[in-house]
């Protein structure tokens, strides 16, 4: 078969092709922008995760308990809507495409609920303490629906973007560089407004709601513009009848009981999403970097640009692996690195000792004039942290693209398009287990005798060190062992995604030219029917 007629059957206006083989290819721009609707949603997450404890108690005046325990249950609840956002997301189909109409509402639904939630409660009177519990919690329980609205289109919206294994991996990597944007953008403004005003104030959240609000609301706009192109009813699923969602619950229940691959991957990145919102947990930083460290200013900004800097070596080998090898080699190979060397960060914070300068993270002073206060325990701290943070962080969202593959499978398996729910499902039991983070975090400060959040004032005590140890390093390299676990039995390598990618594309063409979707799929079940095909021919 000539190049020529391999090329795309249907070819949308912009000229981004669909191949005889299956494979739909996305433009760069595409690939670059869409991501940016994680970059949104992310935004929001480090504000709910890491924030909003600090303004229900040092804004509102509720009690610390309620706040920790609100963002586990909110979050919770956040989790149960996922499916039904995930339904109706397979269930639609407008002149605006599948996913966008979502995106947009999502975020609507944030900016509104969000001047509600840190605006207009302070608007009650101090002495009507319980309807501010009342109304902190409906905007909050509101924004986490829009939250959970708009960020299930980053998952499902895979599956129509790109489905060639060649593509699908670069989404890690932009995906990075939007979290950049977004997230990392937030919580640098936010570290060092908070540094300066206190976390606990009206100024800080003065500052941080409208850049929250402004970032959020631009990503979207890049993102909606990303998948344009692709939200479009021939890029979704094997095409026909078969894009038109009749499932039901029942179907949804089958689909999570027989496709083993969701499940592994469930296992291996909710654990690691827990373990990853525990120990980047604002208080967790502060009881690092100033309660044992007594320098949070000096530290915090530098450690958190170094952990991107030592990522991106491992962004750039991890799409190579990736694109050769598949993205379960690249997630199993960076999460062992990260636990091996997350050893050495372990017992460097164990050989700490306070008040010893020789093992004290010091990296520059500003007393006397500037200058640079690196000791070999700091040097150690950078390398094996730095490096174990990269090695994690460049598979921190490879779940994404590997949730597309799973889709895709899903497709393969049963026939179903259902991206919506499949990438809802994953973030369902990923919600329910990472919201448990800021309650464990509070829960693991009430033990040592904190009565509140801890800031840049609050001392050292003991039971501070062991605390820290167990937030920052065994949590995350008990999730990471978790995960080498579950993708032992995880079956869809490069390889495998690639005979997929082909028996699918061939039933697509099949359907498209009339053939039942029943018939498709009995007539092409592996690769060697698609080439026993080809050779008839």
């Amino acid at each position: 078969m000539s190049q020529d007629s391999k090329t795309a059957r249907n070819a949308d206006a912009r000229g981004v092709p669909t191949t005889a083989d299956g494979t739909n290819r996305a433009k760069l721009y595409q690939l670059v922008l869409f991501p940016f609707n994680n970059g949104a949603t992310n935004v929001y997450y480090v504000l709910l995760m890491n924030y909003i404890a600090y303004y229900a108690e040092g804004v509102l005046g509720l009690l610390l308990a309620f706040a920790t325990t609100m963002v586990t249950v909110t979050r919770a609840l956040d989790a149960f809507i996922d499916p039904v956002v995930g339904m109706l997301i397979d269930r639609t189909q407008t002149r605006f495409g599948k996913f966008r109409p979502f995106m947009v509402l999502g975020n609507v639904v944030m900016i509104a609920s969000s001047l509600c939630l840190f605006y207009g409660t302070r608007l009650i009177p101090e002495d009507a303490t319980a309807v501010k519990y009342v109304v902190y919690t409906v905007f909050y329980i509101l924004l986490m629906v829009g939250y959970s609205i708009q960020t299930s289109c980053t998952r499902s919206g895979q599956t129509c973007l790109t489905n060639d294994p060649k593509q699908r991996p670069t989404f890690t990597l932009f995906n990075t560089i939007a979290s950049l944007v977004g997230m990392g953008v937030t919580m640098a403004v936010a570290s060092l407004v908070g540094g300066i005003v206190g976390f606990r104030t009206e100024e800080f959240f003065n500052i941080i709601i409208p850049l929250v609000i402004f970032l959020s609301a631009a990503l979207t706009a890049l993102a909606v513009i990303g998948i344009a192109g692709k939200d479009r009813p021939e890029f979704w699923g094997l095409g026909g009848e078969s894009t038109k969602s009749q499932l039901k619950l029942h179907d949804y229940v089958q689909i999570f009981k027989h496709n083993n691959e969701l499940k592994r991957l469930i296992v291996a990145a909710s654990g690691t999403k827990f373990a990853f919102a525990v120990a980047t947990n604002t208080s967790v930083g502060i009881l690092l970097y100033s309660c044992m460290m007594g320098n949070y200013n000096g530290l915090y900004l530098p450690m958190y640009v170094l952990g991107y800097v030592f990522s991106a070596p491992f962004f750039l080998g991890g799409l190579r692996l990736s694109q050769k090898a598949g993205q379960k080699k690249t997630l199993v190979t960076f999460t062992s690195l990260a636990l091996l060397l997350y050893l050495g960060v372990c017992g460097l914070l164990m050989a700490w000792q306070p008040d010893n300068p020789d093992f004290t993270l010091a990296i520059f002073s500003t007393e006397g004039g500037f200058h640079f206060t690196l000791n070999a325990y700091t040097i150690a701290f950078i390398v094996l942290y730095g490096l174990g943070y990269g090695a994690y962080y460049s598979t921190a969202d490879m779940a994404i693209p590997m949730i597309a593959d799973v889709s895709d499978y899903e497709m393969f398996r049963s026939g179903n398009y259902a991206p919506g729910v499949i990438g809802t499902l994953f973030s369902f039991v990923d919600k329910l287990v990472s919201s448990l983070s800021t309650t464990v975090v509070g829960i693991a400060l009430l033990a040592v005798g904190l009565a509140q959040l801890p800031d840049t004032t609050t001392p050292y005590v003991d039971g501070m060190k062991g605390l820290t140890i167990v937030l920052f390093c065994i949590i995350p390299m008990i999730a990471w062992a978790l995960t080498l676990v579950a993708m032992k039995g995880y079956s869809l390598t490069g390889e495998r995604m690639e005979e997929i990618q082909t028996v699918n594309g061939a039933r697509k063409a099949a359907i498209e030219a009339g053939m039942p979707v029943a018939e498709a799929m009995e007539r092409w079940r592996d690769a060697a029917d698609v080439a026993g095909a080809a050779d008839e021919k």
